[in-house]
This record gives structure tokens, C-alpha cells and sequence, in this order.
């Protein structure tokens, strides 16, 4: 059996459907894998899943694309790559309460926004505020993680970014109304979030058992697109105790599904090399990043 460790980019939720679903029904060991999850709810965050696989402490991690270029361009590179989308769409928003009175980005000028302090979050925000006519002076706040969802509710920040998918399901069943500025619909061609990642070390050295995991995993959203209803009864033993509710597991669940799988192919994991390309281009003209990147830098598709 070969070992592979996976840090999971947040605690349990519908977005890791498909390795949950993996692990549940014993893909992983049919495939020959021995999986061992982990995710930041075990430490609060205390690294990234990224800095996790740098120190050797886990072997994948989920994280934004934004972090195989932070790793690439430190003072002492580390060769992170991509080697699956876990979700083929965009799903994430800059989200407001309806009730604070913001109806466009440009009105978050001299407003707070909660930051994950990820590379390029607050400059890519700032774009999308500039993007509809405003200045992009936000005021910034950097609170714990893993609590920045619970700020935006509190009303202690006006903006954050969210998965619509995941906090805008639990608002809308909790009754509270928000309003989402996605990133295409203001001229930002953001890439993939989350991706799966590993070092290239690593790639070379286990390419067969990746191939192996990726297949595995694969079957799992495969089976989690279908399968709302057990996928959610499953995931209720996986989530935090605040997210232990059926209801909200189904709904997000349904509303999550469609977005597994390439309308294409069908299949779990693609890359679309012009998307990524579009993302480091846009970087490169904003001036947020001024090493070029290929699109074969970062991100492969030969183990899917």
C-alpha cells in the first residue's frame, strides 16, 4: 500500500466530497492507496496545507492557484504543481449583507473586507473594485481563518470572500440575505479554487500511485454528482459541530454537483490550459506577479 497524506484547504465540506466519498467506500484501498486526510480544523490553521507540503509534513494539498506562484517566486523556490481542479467553475464571490446597503463593488471603497491574507486576494479585490468604477481603497482586516465567515455575519467587516456553494447555502437557510460580486462579471478571468497539489519531486517519484489516487478520486465525485442525498449523510460525520445539519449538507450538496465533472468529457480534474493561461496573463498586465509563468510551470493533467 502506498501512503499518501492530503491536507484538505478548510475544514470538511462539500468541495472534498469526492475524496471523503473515495475513502468512505474503500476506493483508495482498492487502488492500492492508504489515505490519511487532514485538514486545518486540526491545528486552526497554525500553516497552510501548502507550507504543509513544503515542510514534507503531508504530500498534497488543496489551495488556490495563487499558491503555486507564491511558492515558485520565494527566495528559495519550491517546485509546487497542480495536478487536478477539484471543482471545473468558479464558485467564489466577494459577499455583503443585503442590509448593508452595498449594491455594487464600487461602494466597498473605505469599506472593510475581511482578508485570508492569500497572495493577491487584497489586490485582486481591489481590481474587482476599480474594475466597476471605484478607487479599490479598502480597509483591510486580517482576523483568524478559520473565523472570517462569522465576522462578515457579526457585521465586524463588511465584505469577504466566500463560497457561494458553502456560506451562501448556509446563509440563505439561515435567513440571511447576501450580495455576491463574482470575479468574471467584473473582468477578473480568476483561475481554478481549489487545486490539488504536490511537489514535482514528488510527481516524478510516484507518478503510478497518483494515477492510482487520482482514479480513485475521480470515482468519488463522480459519485458525490450523483448522489446528493448519501454524499450529504456521509459528510455529516466529517463536518465541524456548527455544520452538522442534513439540511444545509443536501442543499449544498445539489448545489455543488454540477460542478465536479467537465461538461465536456465528463471527467473529474481538467485543467483548461487557455483558463490558466488567461490568469497568469491577467496577473502579469496588473502587475501583481512579474515572473512569467507557462501554463506547463504550474499545472498538469498527465496523471488524470
Amino acid at each position: 500500500m502506498q501512503r499518501i497524506r492530503i491536507s484538505l484547504d478548510w475544514t470538511p465540506n462539500v468541495n472534498h466530497s469526492g475524496f471523503i466519498a473515495a475513502l468512505h467506500h474503500g476506493w483508495y484501498k482498492e487502488a492500492g492507496i492508504d489515505v490519511d486526510i487532514q485538514h486545518p480544523g486540526n491545528d486552526n490553521y497554525t500553516q497552510s496545507p501548502a507550507k504543509k507540503v513544503e515542510l514534507g509534513l503531508v504530500d498534497l494539498a488543496l489551495c488556490p492557484m495563487e499558491s503555486l506562484l507564491s511558492y515558485r517566486t520565494k527566495e528559495k523556490p519550491f517546485p509546487l504543481k497542480a495536478i487536478a481542479a477539484v471543482l471545473q467553475n468558479d464558485l467564489s464571490s466577494i459577499a455583503v449583507l443585503e442590509s448593508s446597503g452595498i449594491e455594487r463593488p464600487a461602494q466597498l471603497d473605505g469599506k472593510t473586507y475581511a482578508s485570508y491574507k492569500a497572495k493577491y486576494e487584497d489586490a485582486i479585490v481591489a481590481s474587482l473594485v476599480r474594475n466597476d468604477g471605484g478607487k479599490g481603497d479598502l480597509v483591510l482586516q486580517y482576523p483568524e481563518r478559520l473565523g472570517i465567515w462569522n465576522i462578515l455575519l457579526e457585521q465586524q467587516a463588511d465584505s469577504t470572500w466566500i463560497f457561494a456553494n458553502w456560506e451562501g447555502v448556509q446563509a440563505k437557510l439561515g435567513g440571511v440575505a447576501l450580495r455576491h460580486f463574482k470575479m468574471a462579471d467584473y473582468g477578473i478571468p480568476y483561475g481554478y479554487s481549489p487545486v490539488l497539489a504536490c511537489s514535482e519531486a514528488f510527481i516524478t517519484e510516484h507518478a503510478s500511485a497518483l494515477r492510482n489516487f487520482l482514479a480513485a478520486t475521480a470515482k468519488g465525485f463522480a459519485w458525490a454528482a450523483s448522489n446528493a442525498g448519501d454524499m450529504a449523510k456521509i459528510l455529516l460525520e466529517w463536518v465541524p459541530e456548527a455544520d452538522k445539519d442534513i439540511t444545509m449538507l443536501e442543499a449544498a450538496q445539489k448545489a455543488t454537483g454540477d460542478h465536479y465533472l467537465s461538461p465536456k468529457t465528463g471527467s473529474w480534474g481538467h485543467m483548461d490550459e487557455e483558463k490558466v493561461e488567461a490568469y497568469l496573463k491577467w496577473l502579469l498586465e496588473k502587475g501583481l506577479e512579474t515572473t512569467p509563468f507557462s501554463v506547463d510551470n504550474i499545472v498538469t493533467n498527465e496523471l488524470l
